[in-house]
This record gives structure tokens, C-alpha cells and sequence, in this order.
């Protein structure tokens, strides 16, 4: 038994897709708001408290990706993207905007529901975190309440799961994390080719965080995993 009512908001353009994800969510003991177009949707989003948001990419007025970027720069709240292609390029370009999880249409509901499950019991495990205090490591300072990096007093312009990671190691500075902890713990399933992700993503943190300022957070344990320590 949920302790309130969350709320969830389809942006979907098929209004019978729509419709039918309503009626299950409603069912299940959500409270659902609905968007056809990415405008009203946006609009929605960015004006109303959501405890999670199903996006569709293909929509009109404004797509599903340029409505994701916008959300993510006033909000976290969970994002699953609902999408008819299948294309890796499209998917890759929905999580690198922000996004925490995707599903190809047509699927199975129930795959759905345990998406969103999952989303909104990560979404709690955040906010209950009881370290939300400032982490840093040499000149480099991560404040998990504003979602703000600096290296030397610049702020550092991170996706989200780039944050996310880069946090991830901080809390764990000088211990060393297999890519498998770390790919569980951020992605929290399978993504595309597997632990080459955590790999994809040290290497965007480093051209962030290190390269431009001669610095060395980021060590690589062979055939392990990553460690953050002092140079």
C-alpha cells in the first residue's frame, strides 16, 4: 500500500495509447494526468509536481527529446521514454538528454508497470539518501542538493547520469567499483552493450572534468572497474 497517491503524466499523442496506459495506471492506484503534444506537455510538467513522466519522442508542436532536455534543466523526476523506433541512436540520445529508462511500443503492460516500479522506488531511495552534504576531492566540489560541479570555482556542465556517476564515485572515493556495481547502480538494467557504458561515460566525465584543468580523479583498475582518489 503506496503511503499517497503519486502522480504520473503521459505525454503521448495517440490519444487510444493514452487512454488505454490511463485506465491500467489508474487501476493499479495512480493518479494520471494526460498531454497530446509536446507543448502541453512540457507545460505540465514544468508547472505541476509529477512523481513520474511517460514520454512519448514522436510528438508534435515539440519532440520528445527537446521536451526531456527542457524538463531536466528545472527538474529530476523520473522520465520513461514510450517510443515506436528502435534505433540505438535514438535511444542513446534519449538517456544521454536525461532520460531514466525507455520502452519500445508495442509492449507488454505489465513491462511497464515494473518499469515504472522501479523508477519511482529508485526515485525514493534518492530522497531518503541521508548524505546530501557537499562531496569533493581536491578542487573539485559536488553539491548534491543544487545538482552542481565545480573544479576550480567553473562550474562543469554534466548530463544527468554523468552527475550521477561522477557522484557514485565520489561516495565511494578510494574504494575501487566494478563496472558491474557501477552499471547496477546508475542504470539499473542492462543498456545497450553493456558495461562498455560505464567505460563511454568515464570517458565523458574525464573530458569534463580533468582534461581541461591537467588534473587526475578517475583511475582505471584493470580488469576491475574504476576508482576516484587523490592524485
Amino acid at each position: 500500500m503506496r503511503r499517497q497517491m503519486e502522480r504520473i503524466l503521459i505525454i503521448e499523442d495517440e490519444e487510444k495509447i493514452a487512454r488505454f496506459i490511463e485506465l491500467e495506471l489508474i487501476y493499479e492506484g495512480y493518479e494520471v494526468e494526460k498531454a497530446f503534444n509536446g507543448r502541453d506537455g512540457l507545460e505540465l510538467a514544468t508547472t505541476q509536481p509529477f512523481d513520474l513522466i511517460l514520454l512519448d519522442i514522436m510528438l508534435p508542436e515539440l519532440n520528445g527529446i527537446e521536451v526531456l532536455r527542457r524538463i531536466r534543466k528545472v527538474s529530476n523526476v523520473p522520465i520513461i521514454l514510450l517510443t515506436a523506433r528502435d534505433a540505438v541512436v535514438d535511444k542513446v540520445a534519449g538517456l544521454d538528454s536525461g532520460a531514466d529508462d525507455y520502452i519500445t511500443k508495442p509492449f507488454a503492460i505489465e513491462e511497464l508497470l515494473a518499469r515504472i516500479r522501479v523508477a519511482l522506488r529508485n526515485r525514493t531511495n534518492d530522497s531518503t539518501k541521508k548524505d546530501l552534504t557537499e562531496l569533493s576531492i581536491g578542487s573539485l566540489i559536488l553539491d548534491p542538493t543544487k545538482r552542481e560541479v565545480l573544479v576550480d570555482e567553473t562550474i562543469i556542465d554534466l548530463t544527468k547520469r554523468e552527475f550521477d556517476l561522477l557522484q557514485y564515485l565520489l561516495e565511494n572515493k578510494n574504494i575501487v567499483l566494478s563496472r558491474e556495481s557501477i552499471l547496477q547502480h546508475i542504470w539499473g538494467y542492462d543498456f545497450l552493450g553493456g558495461t562498455n557504458a560505464v567505460d563511454v561515460y568515464i570517458r565523458y566525465l574525464r573530458a569534463k572534468i580533468e582534461e581541461p584543468f591537467g588534473l587526475k580523479f578517475i583511475h582505471t583498475v584493470r580488469g576491475v572497474g574504476y576508482v576516484i582518489k587523490d592524485e
